[in-house]
């Protein structure tokens, strides 16, 4: 399973820790040091089943200084794919990848059903 993060969130080490806690085994990943690229994030997209702008950090600054919010709409599905992949402070975070299910985000009930 692939845990991709940023250490400095305070969602994704509460994430950390929650995956700690459970003993559940996982390779980190840096979502700045190590950016999903486009590919990555369309087949973490296909398998998920979440509307794409789940996978915008539609809080960070990054995204405001783009004006995304404007400009998704307009935007294709690659179009899209290829924003997330320039910057990983565009990208939501924490995401869990497993063969079956990837998680975007932190959400312990989510987490629990799939997980545990």
């Amino acid at each position: 399973m692939l845990f991709v993060q940023y250490p400095k969130c305070s969602t994704c080490r509460k994430a950390k820790n929650w995956l700690d806690e459970h003993n559940i085994e996982y390779e980190s990943r840096h979502i700045v040091e190590d950016n999903p690229t486009a590919e990555e994030i369309k087949l973490w997209y296909e398998k998920s089943d979440l509307p794409l702008k789940r996978f915008f950090n539609t809080s960070g600054m990054k995204y405001r200084e783009l004006k995304l919010k404007d400009k998704l709409p307009d935007m294709s599905e690659q179009e899209q794919f290829d924003v997330l992949a320039t910057d990983g402070m565009l990208v939501k975070r924490p995401i869990v990848v497993d063969d079956d299910f990837v998680l975007v985000g932190f959400k312990v009930k989510e987490w629990e059903e799939k997980l545990l």
